[in-house]
């Protein structure tokens, strides 16, 4: 309530105060009562009811411009009540789906009030007498149908002026992609049972949103169905043996139809994505991305390889220096150990000279020719054998002059000098009486004869080390050349080692033996040993004997004469003719005779290798 105006004449005065304001409980009656209940029980705030009421307000002025169909309700066919447009019978062509329940009541309604037959009546029209054949039952039909949820959803759902059409995949869907696809998806969301659609988007949306507006569409859940469309009603089978028939017919035919429209719905999706320029730039980015992941991941090995090449180069060359510095140290120690070597050998050489021309000078102590041969015997041993330190000593004592305390010495010299041989025989002999103690014990070992040890020595030397099967073959040689041997290839290595161990008393021995023989082949009086470098002439002439009465030389070949001999066995083969005389002419000191013979023994010696390693074969079979 406000105020009058003063006027500009007036005064102003205070005729009394106002009271305080006080607080009245004031409960809510009637449809305002109604209200708050639906308010609480819809958890709906007043402003939302406000909005309702005002939304109400604006169906009801909507309603009131219910279109004028009064043309199309005189054109409509009763019985043909499935193929109207319900609709349009309300007068609601515009709202279609999106008119409210008010708004379907309020039609229908105005649509009694207007055609119902007593109305028409009053106004003068003319009515069929027949109620089932006038048009009023089409809007009532309609009511019924508009009226009722499960009804309308289901006419809803074959509403005749939705379109279905999909757009194809050609240039201008994909040029004007969102202006070709955006209301197809709009129009087509009012069948999701979800009620958040998300949208097509535009050109700059995220990877994020464009992929949950596929997922959801590719996952589409319609409220979409078909009984609408049933051709008959199972209410109307005389039996329930008929209506079980017609139900399944129907449903046969809905989920014929809720295929097809799956279909469509998959169709318009994967259209859309085929014309969506978002999908290919995602994937080109997704491509990019890859392609610098995949390069950063070559750029990281790369470097990482680099990185290893490098520590491995400079470990490398670290290794490389200190191989050179240690032989860089090692030449040094080489170098001063030769020289060492050289000046010790220098001294020794110069002290063997020394004592022989001492000894020499002194008639070797002796005037009978046979103690002086075997002084000059001693005197090469002392030489040969004895140690650098020793020989000075005995040199100072030479040097003295003193031919009494110079034999002395050397006399001594010579004693210790076959004690310590001897020595060493014994315990070499202790050593192998020991060794063959134990292998009696053992019960392995086993008696070598002179030629089975001859034929492994020979063995031995045909087949070196490298040889597949070794030891069975030179066992296997063995048994070919001595009747009645039973040498294993176990025996043959033991009996190899054991040589090898005593190699030093075994060639003594050999050689102690070949003297003897020599002895007993020459004349007494020819023990003369012959100085050094020099060829006795009496066994020169004994050999030229020995050729001429034989035509062969007892000598053993030599290495030189081998390799010359096999030389010319290639030069000359068995097509020249005199290929022996030719061949004996390359060796001055053979005859003819000899090589013939030299050339026996040698394949001899292959055949029997060759039978020995093929016995071993045939064995391991």
């Amino acid at each position: 309530m406000y105020l009058p105006e003063a006027a500009e004449d007036g005064t102003t005065r205070i005729l009394g105060k106002l009271s305080e304001p006080v607080q009245i409980c004031v409960e809510p009656a009637g449809r305002w009562y109604e209200a708050i209940c639906t308010r609480k029980h819809h958890k709906h705030s007043l402003s939302y009811h406000s909005e309702s009421s005002s939304s109400s307000d604006e169906d009801d002025q909507e309603v009131d411009e219910v279109e004028d169909n009064e043309s199309l309700l005189l054109r409509l066919d009763p019985k043909e009540w499935k193929q109207q447009d319900h609709y349009a019978v309300l007068g609601l062509g515009k709202l279609r789906h999106n008119a409210t329940e008010n708004q379907v009541k309020k039609a229908y309604k105005i649509q009694v009030l207007k055609h119902h037959p007593d109305k028409r009546k009053a106004r003068g029209l003319q009515v069929k007498k027949d109620g089932e054949d006038d048009y009023f039952t089409c809007i009532t039909r309609a009511y019924d149908i508009l009226g009722n949820k499960l009804k309308r959803r289901s006419y809803d759902s074959v509403d005749p002026l939705f379109d279905d059409d999909v757009p194809g995949v050609n240039t201008n869907s994909k040029e004007n992609f969102f202006d070709v696809f955006c209301p197809v998806f709009e129009r087509n969301s009012r069948w999701s049972n979800k009620k958040k659609v998300p949208p097509l988007g535009k050109d700059n949306s995220t990877f994020d949103d464009v992929n949950n507006f596929y997922s959801f569409w590719y996952n589409f859940d319609s409220w979409r169905e078909y009984s609408y469309l049933d051709e008959e009603e199972k209410e109307k089978g005389e039996n329930r043996e008929e209506r079980r028939w017609i139900e399944k017919q129907n449903k046969a035919e809905r989920t014929k139809r809720k295929k097809e429209e799956m279909t469509r719905i998959r169709t318009l999706v994967d259209n859309a994505y085929a014309c969506d320029p978002r999908i290919q730039r995602f994937k080109d980015e997704e491509k990019e991305k890859k392609l610098a992941q995949k390069r950063a991941k070559q750029e990281a090995a790369r470097q990482k390889a680099e990185e290893e090449k490098r520590k491995k180069e400079e470990a490398l060359e670290e290794e490389r220096k200190k191989k050179e510095k240690e032989d860089e140290e090692a030449r040094i120690q080489a170098a001063a150990a030769k020289k060492e070597k050289e000046i010790q050998k220098k001294a020794l050489k110069k002290e063997r000279k020394s004592l022989r021309t001492s000894i020499k000078d002194m008639n070797y102590f002796t005037e009978d020719e046979s103690e002086r041969v075997n002084n000059m015997a001693e005197v090469d041993r002392l030489a040969e054998l004895l140690s650098l330190t020793k020989l000075q000593s005995l040199n100072e004592v030479l040097s003295s002059g003193d031919q009494v305390k110079s034999k002395e010495a050397f006399l001594k010299e010579v004693n210790d000098l076959n004690a310590q041989i001897e020595e060493e025989k014994k315990r070499q002999l202790e050593a192998m009486q020991r060794q063959s103690v134990a292998d009696n014990s053992q019960g392995n070992k086993k008696i070598w004869t002179e030629t089975e040890i001859q034929m492994l020595i020979k063995g031995v030397n045909l087949f070196p080390a490298g040889t597949k099967d070794r030891w069975e073959v030179i066992s296997n040689f063995i048994k070919q050349h001595v009747t009645d041997s039973t040498k294993t290839a176990k025996d043959v290595l033991a009996k190899a080692k054991d040589l090898q161990k005593n190699d030093m008393a075994l060639k003594q021995d050999a050689d102690k033996r070949a003297f003897e023989k020599f002895e007993k082949q020459q004349k007494p009086g020819a023990l003369c040993k012959p100085k050094e470098g020099v060829t006795s002439e009496r066994f020169e002439s004994v050999q030229e004997q020995q050729i001429r009465e034989t035509g062969t030389n007892p000598a053993p070949w030599t290495a030189e004469e081998q390799k010359t001999l096999e030389q010319a066995l290639k030069t000359y083969n068995a097509n020249v003719p005199d290929r022996w005389d030719r061949i004996a002419e390359t060796l001055p000191s053979r005859s003819k005779r000899d090589c013939m013979k030299r050339y026996k023994e040698l394949c001899e010696m292959v055949r029997a290798k060759k039978a020995a390693q093929d016995a071993t074969a045939k064995g391991k079979k």
